[in-house]
């Protein structure tokens, strides 16, 4: 804007310039005009019986005439280029919100670079990826990815497409495929569109691919165990205890758990699956924490009536997180269940929700503790427990239905929910599990 307005003034001095030349030629060639029609005027006055006042207004309107007519010439060619600097105005106007108007309308992440690299405009999902909706600034102040970048300063050198791709870490992953493409015309303008960039977001794909490699690997290794044991089951039952009912009823219920073993393991391989394709897509609703847990707890009253574990809750009412339901039930029920599971006999668990205050520039938190009086957990097992298939005790957790991925989703859940798990154990004495979530308070 400020070299076109540089330009409109450079052209009205020209204009001035031009004028004011011609004002000075045209006087000079009517100079002559004016001298012999001030010695007529002088004659008529003399001779003629000419008032001097009429000859004098007379001989003067004659010189304004010569004079200022330039003057007229010069206002006029102000006014019709100042008409064509608005026409150019209102047309580059219309313009820009043609383009703008394109770009928020394109269903992947956009933005619209000038020929220094600044933006322009850019559209809700490049704000959403790049946490920034303010244009005029240079395209390095919004991403550092030295890909994008680099494709972007070749753009503008060869005027040839250029294509990249593009692995963010923070704040959650992403992979993204970059065009970078130079806009067709030309322009001295330098805040006029001159690249177009469109991000094509990769992450759902590539964690497909990642889960399906994830189910087989995982799926083939943990199912072969039971595979083994109903196989060797079904063959004995064909051959040497076919005739033993004893024997049949015996194996029979064994293959039933091993069954329900699979079947739990695949639940959970796809559960995790599910979260895991996700994770990038953050939650939106408002969930009340106390209804989840309590809904949680009564579910698993039966498991913890057989076991004579009394189950005390004690969560802050209209305590809200920003969640999803359904993964958040999961959550509780793995760790509630777990309390129970590996819990003492007739022991007790608790369920306690409290606020942490405001610390510094971080606002409240709601801490939910699950707590067991159960054997405890040696530290060395601590930073592995959310790992896949980590047991400590790889046959007290089968004997107890474990599949071994209950705190992999709970930890996958919980950083979709940009929540932290916490884990306190002592052996011999009991187990805290502690999620710490961003608490919004309800109106």
């Amino acid at each position: 804007m400020i070299d076109s307005q540089d330009r409109d003034a450079n052209s009205a001095i020209a204009v001035v310039r031009i004028a004011a030349a011609a004002a000075l030629d045209r006087f000079a060639q009517r100079g002559a005009v004016v001298a012999v029609a001030g010695v007529m005027t002088l004659a008529f006055v003399v001779f003629g019986g000419l008032s001097l006042k009429a000859g004098a207004i007379g001989l003067s309107a004659l010189a304004l005439w010569s004079a200022f007519w330039p003057l007229i010439v010069t206002s006029r060619a102000l006014a019709e280029l100042e008409a064509r600097r608005e026409a150019e105005e209102l047309a580059q106007s219309a313009g820009a919100r043609v383009w703008t108007s394109m770009v928020q309308s394109l269903p992947d992440p956009t933005l619209v670079l000038d020929s220094d690299g600044n933006v322009l405009t850019l559209n809700a999902p490049a704000i959403e990826i790049f946490a920034a909706s303010d244009v005029g600034r240079h395209i390095s102040q919004i991403t550092r990815a030295p890909e994008l970048l680099t494709a972007i300063e070749n753009a503008l050198q060869t005027q040839e497409v250029q294509s990249c791709r593009i692995d963010f870490k923070v704040p959650v992953e992403r992979s993204l495929v970059g065009t970078v493409a130079p806009l067709a015309y030309k322009t001295d303008d330098a805040q006029q569109p001159q690249l177009l960039i469109v991000l094509r977001d990769l992450t759902e794909q590539d964690r497909l691919v990642r889960m399906r490699a994830d189910f087989v690997a995982n799926a083939s290794h943990e199912l072969r165990t039971p595979l083994a044991s109903l196989k060797g089951f079904v063959e004995t039952l064909q051959d040497a205890a076919k005739d033993d009912p004893d024997a049949r009823e015996r194996f029979l219920k064994i293959m039933q758990l091993q069954a329900e073993r699979m079947a739990r393991l695949i639940d959970d391989l796809l559960s995790l699956s599910r979260i895991e394709m996700k994770a990038h897509v953050v939650p939106r609703d408002t969930i009340d924490i106390g209804a989840i847990i309590a809904h949680v707890v009564q579910t698993l009253q039966p498991i913890a009536k057989d076991k004579a574990i009394t189950v005390d809750v004690s969560v802050i009412p209209n305590a809200h997180v920003i969640g999803e339901r359904d993964e958040l039930i999961q959550v509780f029920q793995n760790l509630v269940e777990n309390a129970i599971k590996y819990g003492r006999v007739g022991g007790r668990v608790s369920v306690v929700g409290m606020v942490r205050p405001r610390v510094a520039t971080l606002g409240e938190k709601l801490a939910i503790e699950i707590t067991d009086d159960g054997p405890g957990i040696a530290p060395e097992h601590l930073p592995r427990l959310t790992e896949r298939f980590y047991r400590v005790n790889a046959a007290q957790s089968r004997h107890a239905g474990g599949t071994g991925l209950g705190l992999a989703i709970v930890k996958h859940v919980l950083n979709r929910h940009q929540a932290d798990l916490q884990i306190d154990s002592q052996v011999g004495t009991g187990s805290t599990f502690r999620i710490i979530f961003p608490l919004r308070r309800s109106k």
